[in-house]
């Protein structure tokens, strides 16, 4: 056997090369019914809300979540659970508010409105910003993903991003939306499975599981966080605003949410793909935190079993290497890059999407027939696929490409939510008060993001809040400005 193929057993190899074979050749073969750019974009409006759902939770839970949250509550507590808390409050809003919002306006683009409502700039401006956002998110998740399946697997690094990219682009490039939504609901249960499957034996595993979990209770492991007011750690309060912002930009503004409401043959479809999406996230992300607190009851009762120097995200990956046993280890790594495909099939076909709608039809070829348009969109997936597996390997030698992703994601999407909401609530506003709102959310979205990064700046001028108020705070300085030049302009 090949000697990067050595850490992995006969059965999680089967596994995992059966998995990959099998999403890739779905996407093959749903991609045989894709002759239109319709087809090819919204899947004709025809695909039932269940499936969608799947499809949104899918693009939640990325390789991110799926590591990262175990790792919180293994080396914290629950604090991240009151992100998902705030789904059920995000849901009941977009249903009420953005799925009518979209569907009455029948566009595929969740940013052509804002030509209409503001010009041409504002709509140029939410694309780029979205683009540029899902440039970064896709290159991080890749990465990340490489160096967490490496010491699993003994593949290389770039050998995991690249094939990774591969079959990715290949069920996008052929089968479009509809076979990224069927792939990501496929993708969804392999990863649900597989979480499962983890918390049982680990809860197995304990010599005696009530007193191991209640001991690690008393010690506030499955606390969500301080109650105190301070805006400079991740408190509850914190966290709760944070979460209910996101939770607003990805049901409001996010591409590859909307989509998915374009997707759904009905609006009544369309609004219970939201709510199973969302109520499906919050029981495991519970889950996720669940199997870290597990952990650190696990290797507390079998203290010989986990070697010094592992880091907190890192505990999760060596127990699924060598706490499970073989055929289940593949089915964890299988979850892992189901959750990574998930989310990165979804982020190809929606940038394609929005080159195709709000770039090439808005500024090279309005009138461009079935089969360009078509073309375009396979060339754009093949692109934009590429040039995320490429920013993938630019991040090998990145010193955080989690910081680096925080960072990116901070300055190019946190004021497109603004700028919505100005719009939705601000009546009056034009052209000039949106434009005045974008300037200042930035302004402030680039200080706090950089502020801390800039030698010699007097500590006076550094912005003291956390990272999680960015853009709650860009944002509100969005509206707030956008109100008062409203206000003062006074236009018709």
């Amino acid at each position: 056997m090949d000697p990067s193929l050595a850490q992995l057993s006969f059965p999680d190899l089967t596994v995992l090369v059966l998995y990959l074979a099998g999403t890739t050749l779905l996407g093959l073969w749903i991609g045989r019914r894709n002759t239109s750019a319709d087809q090819f974009m919204a899947a004709s409006g025809a695909m039932p809300g269940w499936v969608v759902g799947l499809s949104i939770f899918g693009t939640f839970v990325s390789s991110i979540s799926f590591l990262a949250l175990p790792g919180k509550s293994y080396g914290g507590d629950w604090n991240a659970f009151v992100f998902s808390l705030t789904l059920p409050l995000a849901a009941w809003i977009a249903v009420r508010c953005f799925v009518p919002f979209y569907r009455s306006r029948g566009e595929v683009s969740a940013y052509h409105h804002l030509e209409a409502r503001f010009g041409p700039w504002a709509r140029t401006y939410a694309v780029v910003c979205y683009l540029l956002t899902q440039l970064g998110r896709m290159g991080t998740i890749t990465y990340l993903l490489a160096i967490a399946l490496q010491p699993m697997t003994g593949w290389p690094v770039g050998n995991i991003i690249l094939l990774t990219g591969v079959v990715v682009m290949v069920y996008s490039f052929v089968g479009g939306i509809e076979a990224v939504v069927w792939t990501d609901a496929l993708q969804s249960v392999v990863l649900i499975g597989g979480a499962l499957v983890c918390a049982v034996l680990l809860v197995s595993g304990l010599p005696h599981w009530t007193a191991d979990l209640r001991a690690v209770a008393g010690e506030g492991k499955f606390s969500l966080g301080s109650g105190g007011f301070s805006l400079a750690s991740p408190t509850f309060w914190v966290v709760l605003i944070y979460g209910l912002v996101i939770n607003l930009q990805n049901f409001g503004i996010d591409q590859s949410y909307v989509q998915r409401y374009a997707v759904a043959r009905s609006e009544r479809e369309a609004a219970k793909s939201v709510w199973l999406g969302a109520m499906l996230y919050l029981p495991v992300s519970a889950i996720f935190l669940f199997i870290g607190t597990a952990l650190f009851a696990y290797y507390r009762a079998h203290p010989g079993l986990l070697p010094d120097g592992v880091k907190d995200d890192g505990v999760f990956p060596w127990f699924i290497r060598h706490g499970l046993p073989p055929g289940v280890s593949g089915l964890l790594i299988a979850g892992i890059f189901a959750a990574a495909q998930s989310t990165l099939s979804s982020s190809v076909n929606s940038a394609a999407t929005l080159i195709h709608c709000d770039l090439y039809r808005r500024y090279v070829r309005p009138g461009a027939e079935a089969r360009e348009s078509l073309l375009v969109l396979r060339v754009a997936t093949l692109v934009f696929g590429a040039a995320g597996t490429a920013t993938a390997f630019a991040m090998i030698n990145v010193k955080s490409a989690l910081d680096v992703w925080w960072k990116l994601a901070g300055v190019f999407s946190g004021g497109m939510l603004g700028l919505f909401l100005l719009g939705l609530l601000a009546r009056r506003a034009g052209n000039a008060a949106a434009a005045a709102g974008v300037v200042a959310g930035v302004l402030v979205i680039a200080w706090m993001t950089l502020s801390s990064l800039v030698p010699g700046l007097p500590e006076a001028w550094r912005s003291g809040f956390h990272d999680f108020l960015i853009p709650v705070f860009g944002t509100a300085a969005i509206l707030l400005v956008g109100f008062a030049a409203t206000a003062i302009l006074k236009p018709r």
